[in-house]
């Protein structure tokens, strides 16, 4: 279900949305709920990778485990070169 909702925009917010509407032969409707969905995913993205990025420090904390420099910074070089291993342990 679709609902309406109400966004206030300036002079010149206004004119360059329906600048890039016509260059983009598309309504300046359209291009809002693009603008809000790209603004959604990244900041979902931002939330889960910030939650994922606490819950490694607590185990962290937790257990002292680590993984050595060396054998990430190894495992980052295969990845760059197209060679797909585990992650170390």
């Amino acid at each position: 279900m679709s609902q309406t909702k109400g966004v206030k925009l300036d002079d010149t917010t206004q004119q360059r949305l329906a600048a890039l509407a016509r260059i983009r032969d598309r309504s300046p409707h359209w291009l809002m709920c693009k603008a809000i969905e790209t603004f959604l995913e990244r900041e979902e993205n931002y939330e889960r990778e910030k939650r994922e990025d606490m819950e490694r420090w607590e185990r962290y904390q937790l257990t002292g485990e680590v993984i050595p420099h060396e054998k990430a910074a190894a495992w980052l070089e295969n990845l760059a070169q197209g060679k797909v291993t585990p992650c170390p342990k």
